[in-house]
């Protein structure tokens, strides 16, 4: 059994999303611990706390900002110690934690690239200095995507596409007939539904326009808003914000709706997401529109499986193609044997061996 240091920018219990499906998994075979990014406190501190089979790692720094980096590796370092932690390979999801962790020594470092994290809204201007860093002393490196992945591939000699996977079994609960949940059950149909985070990537004005031009229709968006700002947000008797729920909660409030929705602005931020609710609205048996993501468009749109729409008025005219079908079910076939072999189980395994066949001591791997 080893021990996993992982070092996310993404708090554990913000979004159950890539990194809680893989490390939950790797967790059954290895100690994973999960560093969560430094926070304000009091004092300078931690807290570690046993959650999904993963000991979560929250550090706090008091607001004194000098030597920050060099504090953070002290916190790192009385980690290790009061683990007891000698050996250990580090997974990294944002480059930024090496600048308070450089100095470690793993037996293996993984750089999971879930996203292209400079494009996002905020980004710290040293990110891509750091990224070239990790990918130089990375062992191996993954990709959230294929689009990313073709960014990035001649930039490390063993870097390798995963794109989202899916809990099929979790999903296909929304195939079931269940009691529609209390804050939705009066919302009128025909519905149209989105999760997942509300920030710089959700296009706010596709949904203004098509709430505005279908009044009768009412929109169901599930998920924490972030680095927007509230106000900002289109605001209509038709569009219903829900706010954030648990994962396992979500087959529940899918079960009720007409469509599912991935609706991403096309903007430098989205430019190499692969959506992970995706396969999950499909799994669910939902009739999904999305906008011209790439790593939508190929495989669902290419497959016929997910309609894509450049405009308002293209993705009105899919929705309202939709809802007059009586049936899906050689659509539904359809969907079934696509996804038939993919399963975060089945990423967990391809990830697992070629990690397990990475040489540290030569720096190749087979």
């Amino acid at each position: 059994m080893n021990n996993i240091l992982c070092f996310s920018h993404l708090q554990w219990n913000f979004v159950y999303q890539r990194p809680q499906h893989l490390l939950t998994r790797f967790a059954k075979q290895n100690k994973v611990f999960y560093f969560e990014e430094p926070r304000s406190g009091l004092s300078d501190f931690y807290e570690l706390k046993l959650q999904d089979g993963i000991s979560i790692i929250q550090m706090f720094l008091s607001d004194d900002c000098e030597n920050r980096n060099l504090r953070l590796k002290k916190l790192v370092n009385k980690i290790l110690a009061d683990q007891h932690i000698s050996n250990y390979y580090c997974w990294y999801y944002t480059p930024m934690a090496l600048e308070y962790t450089s100095h470690l020594k793993p037996a293996v470092t993984i750089y999971d690239s879930m996203d292209e994290l400079s494009a996002f809204r905020f980004a710290p201007p040293q990110l891509l200095e750091l990224e070239e860093q990790l990918f130089k002393k990375a062992d191996i490196v993954f990709t959230g995507g294929y689009t990313l992945y073709q960014a990035k591939k001649n930039r490390h000699h063993n870097i390798h596409p995963f794109p989202s996977s899916i809990d099929k079994e979790h999903f296909l609960a929304a195939r079931r007939n269940t009691p529609d949940p209390q804050d939705q059950k009066n919302i009128p149909h025909p519905r149209l539904g989105f999760y997942g985070v509300i920030d710089e990537r959700f296009d706010i004005e596709l949904l203004r326009e098509i709430a505005f031009s279908r009044p009768d229709w009412h929109f169901v968006i599930i998920g924490p808003v972030v680095k927007i700002d509230k106000k900002d947000l289109p605001k209509a008797q038709n569009i219903h914000y829900l706010g954030p729920k648990k994962y396992s909660e979500l087959p529940d409030y899918m079960r009720h709706w007409d469509i599912a929705m991935v609706m991403f602005a096309i903007n430098e931020s989205t430019e190499f997401i692969s959506p992970t609710k995706t396969p999950e609205y499909l799994a669910a048996g939902l009739p999904v529109i999305s906008t011209p993501i790439k790593d939508v468009i190929k495989p669902y749109g290419e497959a016929n499986l997910v309609y894509i729409a450049d405009s308002a008025d293209s993705f009105i005219a899919y929705a309202e193609k939709e809802l007059t079908k009586k049936c899906r079910k050689k659509w539904l076939m359809k969907v079934d044997d696509f996804l038939a072999n993919e399963s975060w189980d089945n990423t967990f395994e391809k990830m697992n061996l070629l990690i397990n066949n990475v040489k540290k001591s030569s720096q190749k791997y087979v």
